[in-house]
């Protein structure tokens, strides 16, 4: 996996869970589902990098 992309997708995972995890704890329905949004962004980016890196081999 190239390093820049698996570090993007590791800190969208990362954002996106803190943002999730924040709006529930303030009741914000809206930061919730971003963050939710975020971090599954985040999920795919490492499996397609992933799977990038099983079609090398």
């Amino acid at each position: 996996m190239a390093a820049g992309e698996k570090a993007k997708a590791k800190a969208e995972q990362v954002e996106g869970k803190a943002k999730k995890t924040a709006g529930k704890t303030l009741g914000n329905d809206r930061m919730a589902a971003e963050g939710k949004t975020q971090e599954s962004k985040g999920d795919a980016r490492e499996a397609k990098e992933k799977t990038k890196d099983a079609f090398k081999r």
